[in-house]
C-alpha cells in the first residue's frame, strides 16, 4: 500500500507511533537529538502523548492529525514529538503532572507544548479542530511576540513539577499503628459503594490493589463488613459488562455506576493483576465465580495476548471496524437483540434473562451482556438445575464466540513490556498457587525464562520493551518492582532458588542505580538514563500500584529470607515516609499499607525441609496467609533458614519469626493451626 504521507515515526517499533507514521505531521520520536534540534531552530516542542489502545487519541488523531492543513501549520511553528506514554511513562509522568497543575485534570491524549529545552507552558487533552488550530495560533503568535513571559511561565511550572515530586524523609516518626489503620479504613469506606461495589461515582475503575488490600485487612483483623465489600465488588465486577463473558477478561473500567457499559479497552496489566486478585479471593472464599474468572481471564491472555516467546502483549484496542468498516468503540463485543435471537434459538430465552437483554442490559440500541442474579434464582425461575443451566449457557456462549469471531477484531498492541508482563506473571503464579492447575504454572515459567533470556541486561538491569525480536528501553522502577515482586512469587511454589537469586539481584541493582540518598526512596529512572526536568518519586498507589510501593513490600518480603541485608530497614524508612497520607488517602496508598499490618503483626518465615517438600509446600500455599514468606528444599537449602535443618527420612516444617523458630511439625495442617 502506497502512502502519501511518511515521517520519521516509521522507524519506530512502538505500534501507537507506527499508527502515526503516515500522517502528514513531521512526527518525530522522543530523542535527545530531537530537543537539541529545537533548541538550534528556536522552535518550541509540541508533545502529543497517548497510546494504542486510546479512544480519543484515534479520534483526535482522524480530526487534527490527518489534515494537512493543521499539519502544515503544525510542522511551520513546532518541533513536533509522538509519545507512546506505555514505552516512556518517565516523560507521561511529568508533563502529566504540568497538565494536572495547568488545568486541574488529565488524560490522553495528552498533548503539550513546551520550551526547546522541554519545560511545559501550555497542554490540553482532546481538542477538536476548531479548538486545537485557535490554540496553536495564539501560541505561537505569543511564543514569537513575548518569548519571556513564556518563559517566566516555564520557570514557575517548573518549581510547582519539581516541589510536587518532593518526598520527605519521615524517618523519626513512629511505626504506623493497627489503630490508626483501623481509623483509615474507617474514613475510607465512606466512599464504598455496598450494594453495586466500587466506589459511588462514575465511571468506576476497578482498583485490583484496594481490594487486594482489603481483603487483606478483612481476613486479619476479621472485619465482615470489609470482607462483604470486597466480595460485593468481585462479584459485580465478575456480573458485569465490563467482564467479557463470551472471550473472558477485564476491560479498563465502565462509564456507569453498574460496571455494565465498559471503554472497551482491554490491557494486560489489569488482568494480570485481577487473575492475582480473585485467585486470592478464591482461597479465602472457595466461591467458584472467582475460579471461573481465573480461568477465563487467563483464557483470554492466552488466546489474544500471547507472544510465542513466552512474553506477552499489551492490548486490544478499544475501536474495532464496524459492519459498515468503519472504527467504532465495542462494535466487537455488543450485541442486537435480533441477532442474538437467531443464533441462540430455543436457548433465547433462558441467555435473556441471564444477561439481561433488556432495558437493565440495553445500550445505544445494543445490548451489553451483563448478570444481577445468581444462577440459582435463574435455575429456579426456569424449573432447571444449575447444571443444565450451565450446559445450556456454556453450548450459547461457544455459539456468540464462534460468531464474534467473524468480526473484525480489535486491534493489538503487541509490543511486550516488562512491567506489565510482571504483573501477569504474579498473576499466573497465584492462580496456580490457590487452585493448583499446573497449565497456570507452565505459562508462568514460560514467561519468566522469556524475561530472563530477553529482558535481562548483560550488566543486571533490565531492558523495558520488546519488539519485533529485539529489546529496547533502559527499565523503569516499575520493570524491576514488578518482576522482582512476581520471581519472589514464582520461587514460593516452584523453591528453584534461581528465581529468588533472580530478585535479589534486580534489587541490588535497583539500590544502586534508583536510590535516593535524601529521602530513602526509588527515583523512577536509573542514573544510567537522559536526565529530564526531574528524576520522579512515584509514591501514590493507582490503577497499578506506585513503583516505591511494589518496592517496599518487596524489600520486606527479601529482609525475611536475606536478615543480613538492610532490606527491612529500609522498608521500615519508605513507609514512614508516606504514611502521613493513610489517615484521609487510604485507597492512594493500599498497596503500602500491607506494611501496616506485617510491622504491628506477626509474620511468618516458613520453611520446609526433606524430601516431601513440594507436597507439604503446595498444601500450605494453596491457604491464603499474606503475612508469610515460603521457602523449601529437599536437604540443605542456600539460604540461612534452610540451613542445618535436614533430619534424614523425614520432612519438617519449622514455622519462624525474624529466624527464631517453633518446634518443627511433620503435616501441613499443624503448621498452619500455629500461624
Amino acid at each position: 500500500m502506497t502512502h502519501k504521507h511518511t515521517n520519521a515515526l516509521i522507524e519506530e517499533t512502538s505500534p501507537y507511533l507506527l499508527q502515526h507514521a503516515h500522517n502528514p505531521v513531521n512526527w518525530q520520536a522522543w530523542h535527545p537529538e530531537v530537543l537539541e534540534r529545537a533548541q538550534k531552530e528556536d522552535k518550541p516542542l509540541l508533545i502529543s502523548i497517548g497510546y494504542a489502545a486510546c479512544h480519543w487519541c484515534h479520534v483526535m488523531e482522524e480530526e487534527c492529525f490527518e489534515d494537512e492543513e493543521v499539519a502544515q501549520m503544525m510542522n511551520e511553528n513546532f518541533i513536533n514529538i509522538k509519545i507512546d506514554r506505555e514505552e516512556r511513562p518517565d516523560v507521561d509522568q511529568i508533563y502529566m503532572d504540568a497538565i494536572q497543575m495547568m488545568t486541574g485534570n488529565g488524560g490522553w491524549p495528552l498533548n503539550i507544548i513546551a520550551l526547546p529545552d522541554g519545560r511545559p507552558f501550555w497542554g490540553a487533552t482532546y481538542l477538536p479542530k476548531e479548538n486545537w488550530v485557535k490554540s496553536l495560533e495564539q501560541l505561537t503568535k505569543l511564543y514569537k511576540e513575548d518569548p519571556e513571559k513564556i518563559r517566566g511561565y516555564a520557570s514557575d511550572l517548573e518549581r510547582g513539577i519539581q516541589s510536587i515530586n518532593l518526598v520527605e524523609n519521615n524517618a523519626e516518626a513512629n511505626t504506623y499503628s493497627l489503630e490508626q489503620l483501623k481509623n483509615s479504613v474507617g474514613e475510607w469506606s465512606a466512599y464504598f459503594d455496598t450494594y453495586l461495589g466500587g466506589y459511588k461515582r462514575a465511571p468506576k475503575f476497578m482498583m485490583p490493589n484496594n481490594l487486594d488490600f482489603l481483603l487483606h485487612y478483612g481476613t486479619s483483623q476479621k472485619d465482615s463488613i470489609v470482607l462483604e465489600y470486597v466480595n460485593t465488588t468481585l462479584t459485580r465486577m465478575a456480573y458485569g459488562g465490563i467482564y467479557d463473558h463470551i472471550g473472558g477478561g477485564f476491560s479498563r473500567y465502565s462509564v456507569d455506576t453498574k460496571w455494565h457499559v465498559p471503554h472497551f479497552e482491554k490491557m494486560l496489566y489489569d488482568n494480570g493483576q485481577l487473575v492475582s486478585l480473585y485467585a486470592k479471593a478464591f482461597a479465602v472464599t472457595k466461591n467458584p465465580l472467582y475460579k471461573k474468572v481465573v480461568e477465563e481471564s487467563i483464557g483470554f491472555v492466552q488466546e489474544e495476548l500471547s507472544d510465542e516467546s513466552g512474553g506477552f502483549y499489551s492490548s486490544l484496542d478499544a475501536d474495532s471496524l464496524n459492519e459498515n468498516n468503519e472504527l467504532e468503540e465495542g462494535a466487537y463485543y455488543v450485541w442486537t437483540k435480533a441477532a442474538l435471537e437467531q443464533l441462540l434459538g430455543a436457548d433465547f430465552a433462558l441467555f435473556k434473562d441471564y444477561y439481561n437483554i433488556n432495558s437493565y442490559g440495553e445500550w445505544e440500541e445494543n445490548y451489553v451482556l451483563i448478570r444481577d442474579k445468581s444462577d440459582q434464582e435463574i435455575a429456579d425461575k426456569h424449573s432447571i438445575s444449575v447444571e443444565k443451566l450451565k450446559e445450556r449457557l456454556s453450548k450459547s456462549l461457544s455459539v456468540l464466540k464462534q460468531a464474534r469471531g467473524n468480526r473484525k477484531k480489535p486491534r493489538l498492541d503487541d509490543k511486550i513490556l516488562t512491567s506489565w508482563n510482571g504483573l501477569l506473571l504474579k498473576g499466573l503464579v497465584d492462580a496456580y498457587r490457590y487452585m493448583g492447575d499446573k497449565n497456570h504454572l507452565d505459562m508462568a515459567l514460560k514467561n519468566a525464562r522469556f524475561i530472563e533470556s530477553k529482558m535481562l541486561r548483560t550488566s543486571g538491569g533490565l531492558f523495558r520493551n520488546h519488539k519485533n525480536g529485539k529489546s529496547t528501553i533502559n527499565g523503569f522502577l516499575e520493570d524491576y518492582a514488578a518482576t522482582i515482586e512476581a520471581f519472589i512469587a514464582l520461587y514460593e511454589v516452584t523453591f528453584d532458588q534461581k528465581w529468588l537469586d533472580h530478585a535479589k539481584g534486580l534489587t541490588d541493582y535497583t539500590l544502586v542505580h534508583f536510590n535516593d540518598d535524601v529521602s530513602g526512596m526509588f527515583f523512577f529512572t536509573s542514573d544510567e538514563d537522559e536526565s529530564l526536568i526531574r528524576r520522579t518519586i512515584e509514591t501514590n498507589d493507582n490503577v497499578i500500584s506506585a513503583s516505591n510501593s511494589i518496592m517496599a513490600n518487596n524489600l520486606l518480603k527479601l529482609h525475611k529470607v536475606f536478615p543480613k541485608e538492610e532490606y527491612g530497614e529500609r522498608a521500615h524508612r519508605m513507609v514512614k515516609n508516606v504514611q502521613d497520607n493513610f489517615d484521609k488517602n487510604g485507597q492512594s496508598f493500599a498497596n503500602w499499607m500491607h506494611l501496616v499490618l506485617y510491622e504491628n503483626l506477626n509474620f511468618y518465615e516458613i520453611a520446609i525441609v526433606g524430601e516431601e517438600y513440594k507436597k507439604l509446600g503446595q498444601e500450605i500455599a494453596s491457604h491464603y496467609i499474606p503475612n508469610s514468606i515460603l521457602v523449601a528444599s529437599e536437604k540443605e537449602g542456600g539460604i540461612d533458614l534452610l540451613k542445618n535443618r535436614y533430619n534424614e527420612g523425614q520432612t519438617l516444617i519449622y514455622v519462624c519469626i525474624e529466624g527464631t523458630c517453633k518446634l518443627p511439625v511433620a503435616e501441613a495442617q499443624q503448621a498452619l493451626n500455629s500461624i
